[in-house]
């Protein structure tokens, strides 16, 4: 039968989030309902309550979670119920072009639930992401449900978006390895993780950047050897200071603007890589001498979702949590309650969390 459950929905553009009861219809075949433990308050969310994804309000806030399965459709064979889980918004279809040429990680046609989460009304949900996990329960494809070791809900679940996306641009993406050097332009939640990332990778020089001496300060314990504060220096020639002149083998932007990209490019090495991970806004243009582009050489890239085949990587990253490799822990500013959502964007907006986690009350 359809369970009711409260859960945090954005109405309309720019409104306060409200919490409200939600139907969750039995889940059909390819289906998986989740018991949500833990879900972290994501800059995405806010993105969505602001419409700046999409006009289909009204939404079912929330994509950055862990739970256990409590039920599954026909067809179900990935997982179970009882299952630990961490929730991707990457369920790769096995079938598209890049599914094809063994590149999962791209895949052009993932997946989500074909029913609709509802108020109680009969108005359908658009969930977050194809998620949804301000919610006691949530429906999703089976397919966004990755099995892993029991551990911290509140912790791994961030490996469902943030953490991933930084974790794997300079990993994935960037290709970070011993021996090199990297910059990380940007030290809120995804730069850190891009900076722990370098750091298991073997990257012997990581140098973080911000205009803000609390993110500057939190970016060591991540693993960062060097800072600047972009406020008081030209970062492109701190980096280069700080790389023997040269500028660093990998240069992560997780902003998202035009003049932190542009000094993202200045600051690699020739033949270095750019990894673009910060969401631009749709209007954002950057301009580039094209003599640049070409004497320069190396790799310009975008990282989406940290280039991640969950089933790969959120096991690998929950055992290195588990071995005390990889400190997501220190991601966690706070725990608060469903209701709480409203206040954690407030946070957000004024760089005083990493990352506000929802932890529902049965999990606490």
């Amino acid at each position: 039968m359809p369970q009711t459950v409260q859960g945090v929905i954005a109405r309309s553009k720019g409104a306060p989030v409200e919490l409200v009861d939600v139907v969750v219809p039995d889940p059909g075949p390819g289906e998986a309902v989740v018991q949500v433990q833990a879900c972290g308050v994501c800059h995405t969310d806010l993105h969505y309550r602001e419409g700046g994804i999409n006009d289909e309000f009204p939404f079912l806030l929330g994509h950055e979670a862990a739970g256990v399965v409590e039920a599954v459709g026909e067809g179900v064979t990935e997982v179970a119920p009882g299952d630990f889980v961490i929730l991707n918004w990457r369920a790769v279809c096995g079938e598209c072009r890049a599914c094809a040429k063994g590149e999962p990680q791209y895949c052009f046609a993932t997946h989500n639930a074909t029913q609709r989460m509802a108020l109680t009304d009969g108005t359908e949900l658009s969930p977050a992401l194809g998620i949804g996990a301000f919610v006691e329960k949530t429906l999703v494809a089976a397919g966004q449900c990755t099995k892993v070791e029991d551990a911290d809900p509140a912790a791994v679940g961030l490996l469902g978006c943030g953490v991933m996306a930084g974790f794997g641009a300079a990993v994935n993406t960037g290709g970070v390895t011993r021996g090199d050097s990297v910059a990380v332009i940007g030290c809120g939640g995804v730069g850190d993780a891009a900076i722990a990332g370098a750091r298991i990778a073997g990257a012997t020089t990581i140098v973080a950047v911000d205009v803000d001496a609390r993110k500057l300060e939190t970016a060591k314990a991540f693993g960062a050897t060097h800072t600047v504060d972009a406020s008081a220096e030209d970062p492109v020639e701190a980096i280069r200071a700080l790389t023997g002149g040269f500028g660093a083998d990998v240069v992560v932007e997780a902003v998202g603007r035009p003049e932190t990209y542009e000094q993202a490019f200045y600051a690699r090495d020739l033949a270095g890589t750019v990894v673009l991970v910060g969401v631009p806004t749709p209007e954002k243009q950057v301009t580039l001498p094209m003599i640049d582009i070409f004497g320069r050489g190396g790799a310009l890239k975008s990282s989406w979702y940290g280039d991640c085949l969950p089933s790969r990587d959120f096991p690998m990253l929950v055992d290195l949590y588990r071995q005390g490799r990889f400190d997501l822990d220190a991601f966690v500013t706070e725990r608060i309650g469903i209701g709480d959502v409203e206040a954690a964007f407030d946070k957000m907006h004024a760089g005083d969390v990493l990352r506000s986690v929802v932890v529902m009350e049965g999990a606490r």
